[in-house]
């Protein structure tokens, strides 16, 4: 059985799941869940794959609304995991897509689970609240992706763009720690937190100027007193800090603790920071793996390709990709023309252009697992960049 004719399987495959696999990403859809509180999104994808032969653990590394699915062929051969996002944002719904990341994931995995031809193991890793404190870092680091060759995935956006990067990522919380007094009648006896936050952002603003342009600093005072006439004890900011280098973001992390430090001696407070949220690496997509992505894209005949692009934004799957060789695309949801973290994007993934997309994605997906499952050649490749990478 050649490529082309297995590939055609597949496609096949892929029509006759269409209306289960839209049917899951529309009923996730219209049940919109947080972060880490994903339990009805997480039993439909466990459910669906368990229909078709999966074995499903549930809250996998300690993440009640985590899990993996796993599906071993009888021929031996190389492990590739899919990933299956499938959280919300709060007031927005589905407004980055994560109901179609989901579907097209666990649908791609079945479509290659149907061959008695595939040889190796398909994974699906089921990786809740990649809006916030994103699941895979944990995933990551409890070795879920020891053992395997490629992970791959895709997100709903404005254009098909097959290599992306992004931004390494700290979120860091500042606490500034004073003592409370009237602010009339013994203001002498106080030490306003407050003021050292103020400080803070001024001598942020500062830095920023000093910076490079892809390095972003941006933050919010969370806590700054309660009334008036009390000179404030305490006083909390967050900062996001980005930067297209895990290293460069090291570097101005400093900075930005210095810049803290000289704040709250200014006034004689005290100051202690910590993450608020697990830290994100860059993205390191994998070329080679991408290059495959593309020649499956054209194949399904998609001629609208877009140059690699740097997301302004960032995404748990740097971690990832520092783990195996990775990859994390964009394809176009309809006319591209929706606003990623609206409303309006949140209908978009539940209207036809929705389905279509997924439709399409599925396939794409499960054609470019299928490639690095067979091509052994094509595996070594990608192993090869990732280790010169990492």
């Amino acid at each position: 059985m050649c490529m082309d004719a297995i590939k055609a399987f597949y496609r096949d495959q892929a029509q006759h799941l269409h209306k289960d696999v839209w049917e899951i990403a529309r009923q996730i859809g219209e049940h919109p869940e947080l972060g880490y509180k994903e339990y009805f999104a997480s039993e439909v994808l466990s459910n669906f794959l368990k229909k078709h032969k999966f074995e499903v653990k549930r809250g996998v590394a300690g993440v009640e609304t985590a899990f993996l699915a796993c599906f071993k062929s009888n021929i031996p051969g190389p492990k590739i995991a899919f990933l299956a996002e499938y959280d919300a944002l709060p007031g927005v719904g589905h407004g980055c897509g994560h109901n179609l990341i989901g579907a097209a994931s666990a649908g791609a995995a079945v479509i290659l689970s149907k061959s008695l031809e595939v040889p190796g193991e398909i994974i699906v890793v089921g990786s809740p609240a990649e809006e916030t404190s994103g699941a895979k870092v944990t995933l990551v680091e409890e070795g879920i992706f020891n053992g395997v060759d490629a992970a791959i995935m895709f997100h709903p956006g404005s254009q098909n763009v097959p290599v992306i990067f992004s931004l390494a990522l700290d979120a860091l919380e500042f606490t500034f720690h004073g003592r409370a007094a009237h602010a009339v009648a013994a203001s002498n006896f106080g030490i306003n937190a407050l003021d050292a936050v103020i400080n803070f952002f001024v001598g942020i603003n500062s830095l920023k100027k000093q910076i490079s342009q892809d390095m972003k600093i941006n933050g919010v005072i969370t806590e700054g007193g309660t009334v008036p006439n009390i000179i404030p004890d305490r006083a909390v900011a967050r900062f996001y800090l980005r930067a297209r280098k895990r290293k460069e973001l090291d570097e101005l992390r400093e900075q930005v603790i210095r810049c803290a430090e000289g704040a709250a001696a200014m006034v004689s407070a005290k100051m202690t920071w910590q993450k608020f949220e697990f830290s994100y690496d860059e993205m390191l997509t994998n070329l080679t793996l991408a290059d495959c992505f593309t020649k499956n894209l054209r194949e399904l005949g998609i001629r609208h390709i877009a140059s690699p692009q740097t997301a302004m934004g960032s995404v748990d799957m740097g971690n990832v990709s520092r783990a195996v060789p990775a990859i994390h695309p964009y394809l176009a949801l309809g006319s591209g023309t929706e606003i990623p973290h609206t409303k309006e994007f949140a209908k978009a993934a539940l209207s036809s252009e929705g389905e279509k997309l997924v439709m399409l994605a599925m396939q794409i997906l499960a054609f470019t697992g299928s490639d690095v499952l067979r091509d052994k050649k094509l595996l070594q490749q990608i192993k090869k960049e990732f280790r010169a990478k990492t």
